[in-house]
């Protein structure tokens, strides 16, 4: 049986868990990016042009802009 130590070592480990800090960075990215719209709506920018600014389907960036409850 493989220890703890043993078991980080190994390239299976390393790539899994490199996968997941790559998954874990663009999930932030993500996330900042919904917080920034209703920032973003106060300036001024249309639903429109937040969506083609940040990638997202205009219903995305609707959904977002509504207040939290």
């Amino acid at each position: 049986m493989f220890g703890e130590n043993e078991l980080r070592q190994t390239r299976f480990y390393q790539d899994v868990f490199e996968e997941g800090k790559q998954e874990g960075k663009q999930e932030g990215r993500q996330e900042a990016k919904l917080e920034a719209i209703p920032q973003l709506l106060a300036l001024g920018l249309s639903i429109e042009q937040i969506a083609q600014a940040l990638g997202f389907d205009e219903q995305v960036v609707r959904q977002a802009a509504q207040p939290k409850s």
